[in-house]
């Protein structure tokens, strides 16, 4: 497959992101917040420290970690309706993100904390969930480091950096990070979830016009080790100014 020609309606390369921007802790009162842009896709990520654990971890003297997410009627044109982050897609994201994220964690080095990762999208074009993720995780290494300042826990002693891309089969093509224009008309479509060790997170992948081979799943998994790093770098550069930002 090809994975270099221009074809794309924005110009880009078939292996080039969009551009990335994060801001650090916009929110006054959360523990931990971002909001992380890549092209025009906007989500605002949160993160909320509290004392203990759900019913089923308590004495074990682990944490957790888990996650809303949710889509703003104004994010998209024409309006949407508002979504209950329970139900139908909302929930299946939202647990998408909250496995994702705890995979990041030591959870025996938490303790008895939960994290609450709440992730509202303010404006999409393609690839919320992933954005979500990506941003997820930064908000969260800001909360914890609300910890550190006290004396309690060390981020760098918990998280292994975890990042996520979609990614799109056209035809002969391979192209990373899709706009909704593009994801609404792939052969198929892939949302992959990474550490920085390289090793998978999650891998979800549906065909919308036909099916794939198992070669092509391979080409989907290099183009998004070529291209995850990239990411890891925007999130190091976002968390090394957690300290600056906090107030």
């Amino acid at each position: 497959m090809n994975s270099q020609n221009k074809i794309r309606i924005d110009g880009r390369t078939n292996l080039e992101l969009r551009p990335i921007e994060m801001e650090i802790n916009p929110l006054a009162f959360s523990d931990g917040s971002v909001t992380i842009s890549t092209g025009k896709t906007k989500v605002l990520c949160s993160a909320s420290l509290q004392e203990g654990v759900p019913p089923f971890l308590i004495g074990q003297n682990k944490g957790w970690i888990t996650a809303e997410y949710s889509m703003l009627p104004g994010s998209t044109s024409p309006r949407s309706s508002r979504e209950n982050s329970r139900r139908g897609r909302s929930q299946e994201i939202s647990r998408l993100i909250g496995r994702s994220l705890r995979a990041a964690a030591d959870l025996d080095k938490l303790g008895e904390y939960t994290i609450n990762i709440d992730c509202d999208v303010l404006q999409a074009d393609g690839g919320t969930r992933t954005a979500s993720i990506t941003g997820g995780y930064v908000a969260m290494v800001s909360a914890i480091t609300k910890l550190k300042h006290l004396g309690i826990l060390d981020p760098r002693e918990i998280f292994t950096p975890i990042a996520a891309t979609s990614i799109g089969i056209f035809a002969e093509n391979i192209l990373v990070d899709l706009c909704y224009e593009e994801d609404s008309v792939a052969d198929a479509d892939f949302n992959i979830v990474m550490a920085s060790d390289g090793k998978i997170v999650e891998i979800q992948g549906a065909a919308e016009g036909s099916r794939y081979s198992v070669e092509s799943v391979h080409e989907v998994l290099d183009a998004a080790r070529e291209t995850l790093p990239i990411l890891f770098n925007e999130q190091k550069t976002a968390i090394s100014n957690i300290n600056l930002s906090k107030k």
